[in-house]
């Protein structure tokens, strides 16, 4: 319902009055008079209205919530919008999913080898010697993993050609992908 003092903030855009049974009020508040402003401009009022109407009531916040993110995203980035910033953060998942694989493997790997606790070290090889080869195995392995899932810096340049940049909203905390580089060693192409 409408607040009697003053106008929701999609009515106070419309320039019209705000009925007390204002099908926007309960989602537009006054405060917030940008959120309307960017779904107007992307979605339109009419087509808005359209979409509560026949949604469930129970629905309907969370679709007003998806049309203010959809729009704010579309008017930061007008070629791909929310889907690029979606893209980004799926292909991280899956980078760090493979991560998590690989290292999951080495550590069952170091366990079965007795590398774990107080087991000897290796034979012949002193412990710097030993962990700065078995670190050349381990990143030869995962370059041999990542090589075998398909994974190359492709998908980062392509990510990159769609203007994808860290600083939209809260994603200011995720590196921004180097296209053809290996993040985790700091090694560029060659």
């Amino acid at each position: 319902m409408a607040a009697t003092n003053s106008p929701c903030a999609a009515c106070k855009f419309l320039r019209r009055k705000c009925q007390p049974d204002c099908d926007f009020a309960p989602y537009f508040p006054p405060d917030q008079p940008q959120k309307f402003a960017n779904v107007h401009k992307v979605f339109g009022a009419s087509n808005v209205t359209k979409l509560l109407r026949d949604l469930h009531p129970h629905q309907r916040e969370d679709a007003v919530n998806s049309l203010a993110y959809e729009a704010d995203m579309r008017l930061r980035d007008p070629v791909y919008g929310c889907v690029g910033v979606i893209s980004l953060l799926q292909h991280q998942l899956r980078q760090v999913q493979m991560d998590l694989t690989f290292m999951k493997t080495e550590l069952s790997r170091y366990q079965n080898i007795g590398l774990i606790g107080n087991a000897p070290i290796g034979i012949g090889l002193g412990r710097d010697q030993f962990f700065a080869r078995e670190q050349q195995i381990m990143m030869r392995n995962y370059d041999a993993e990542m090589a075998r899932l398909g994974v190359n810096g492709a998908y980062d340049a392509g990510l990159l050609a769609m203007n994808v940049s860290a600083n939209i909203g809260q994603l200011g905390q995720f590196p921004h992908p180097r296209a053809g580089g290996d993040d985790r060693r700091g090694i560029g192409p060659s």
